[in-house]
């Protein structure tokens, strides 16, 4: 049996699996976010026990010997422990927008584009050069008695191992890494004015860091490698590895990524290029901020459980009678296909006649536009992998195809923890068929019709989206 362990947002999931890719069992446990004033916080100890439990519960359900275990987890934000693994304050998460005035400021001052030229890193507010610049300048002392600044999995793998604080070439990419030398740069570390924090940087582990677990959760001695994080995780899982061929991944996150041997620092800085495992070959990511998070935020303003989704999206027509969602709902605005700090959602269109399937549609058609500049934008020129929380709404699924214009590959299941698996596979040297592992559930046609109508509301919904950026900065 192998275990891999996805540490989301949201949901902590365990899932094993047997020697063909197999799912056997699936464990998971909500963990809380505590959102108050643009901060975005979460309770390490919580996400730590959370991970403790699902691995206890899916080893007693599939009680065979694991023969080694995968840990991804969210990226970004900023973890800070002790030197035993212990938590120094809450996490700060990846959709906190406390350092929105520091990326406005380096937006202004070029430090932005700098950074970006030499990691092919866009910083946001949540990532964890601006969340470590802030605290340097409101919180010091907790900066003073950390041992490390971790991404989630690294804090993860150090209480489960006793390893030494570590992080993976995938996480370390935003935005310290030097994607030729897979390194950190020393100058964006100065430019940000962290130089004389750089010792909570972790060592980067290059490949993966591998321990054996101590005993909480998994069987002491159990093989456990640690990473990528989620987003490379995900596209392992979906079999995305040939330069051109992407993922999108309809999570919490709205995330585009397109497998790539081209490391181009020209154009508008956006997104990030992700290092992997295998020199040479980077992930060209384009993660929005915003996803199904967007989709939640109406239904429960809406009184729309998840389950009417695919019956209301029947009931209105492609263009929703014309009601039109921009889906930028982050309090820290948007950073992929462009940063831009202050945009926020917009619904317009919307009478005393529009109802809520009308709502539905246009939020689905609203991230389907998203999904489609971040596409683009990252250079997506073969197959269309899918997966994600979305992927279990057939019909939102069809409306994708054709906002997107082109064939999904649907790959359900925990994508991101059968990518745990196979990367650790790799690192242990053990043989498993990728091929079988990552095979589609379904693919999805598009409808010429509608994918011919929704091209050309794509376009209406760039001259939108560039007034409103047009607004977000006055």
């Amino acid at each position: 049996m192998y275990v891999g362990i996805d540490v989301g947002t949201s949901m902590v999931k365990a899932a094993a699996f047997d020697g063909s890719g197999h799912e056997l069992a699936v464990a998971a446990r909500p963990v809380g976010l505590a959102l108050h004033g643009g901060f975005v916080e979460q309770d390490m100890e919580e996400v730590y026990g959370a991970v403790v439990a699902v691995l206890e519960e899916v080893t007693a359900r599939v009680p065979e010997p694991v023969e080694l275990a995968g840990l991804t987890g969210q990226g970004d934000g900023v973890w800070l422990v002790d030197a035993q693994g212990r938590p120094v304050r809450a996490a700060a998460s990846w959709m906190d927008g406390r350092a929105h005035e520091l990326v406005d400021r380096w937006l202004a001052d070029g430090t932005f584009e700098t950074v970006f030229r030499r990691t092919g890193s866009a910083m946001f507010p949540g990532c964890p050069g601006p969340l470590l610049a802030w605290l340097e300048s409101h919180e010091p002392k907790a900066l003073d008695a950390a041992a490390a600044a971790l991404y989630c999995k690294d804090m993860v793998f150090h209480r489960l191992t006793g390893a030494g604080p570590a992080t993976d070439v995938s996480d370390a990419s935003m935005p310290f890494l030097d994607p030729r030398t897979r390194s950190y740069d020393n100058r964006v570390v100065e430019l940000l004015g962290l130089t004389h924090r750089r010792g909570l940087l972790a060592p980067v582990s290059d490949p993966v860091a591998t321990a054996p677990a101590l005993g909480e959760g998994l069987a002491a001695g159990t093989r456990l490698a640690n990473g990528p994080y989620d987003l490379p995780a995900c596209a392992l899982g979906a079999g995305v590895t040939s330069p051109g061929d992407g993922l999108l991944i309809v999570g919490t996150c709205l995330a585009s990524l397109v497998a790539t041997t081209d490391l181009d620092l020209t154009g508008e800085p956006a997104g990030l290029y992700i290092s992997t495992d295998r020199p040479g070959h980077w992930l060209r990511a384009m993660p929005a901020m915003v996803g199904t998070a967007a989709l939640d935020w109406v239904l429960s303003t809406t009184g729309v459980r998840h389950e009417e989704v695919d019956g209301l999206l029947a009931e209105t027509p492609p263009g929703a009678h014309g009601v039109r969602v921009l889906p930028y709902f982050a309090p820290s605005g948007e950073r992929a296909p462009f940063v831009e700090p202050r945009l926020r959602a917009e619904l317009t269109g919307v009478s005393l006649e529009s109802t809520r399937a009308d709502l539905v549609r246009a939020t689905c058609e609203g991230i389907g536009y998203a999904a489609r500049h971040c596409l683009e934008a990252a250079g997506l020129s073969g197959t269309l992998a899918v997966c994600g929380g979305g992927t279990r709404s057939p019909a939102w699924m069809r409306l994708l195809a054709d906002v997107l214009g082109r064939p999904l590959r649907v790959v359900e299941g925990e994508v991101g923890a059968r990518g745990a698996v196979l990367a650790a596979a790799e690192r242990y040297g053990e043989a498993l068929d990728a091929g079988a592992w990552t095979r589609p559930t379904a693919v999805v046609e598009p409808d010429a019709a509608r994918a011919a109508y929704y091209a050309r509301e794509y376009e209406e919904h760039l001259t939108r989206l560039s007034e409103a950026r047009g607004r977000a900065r006055a």
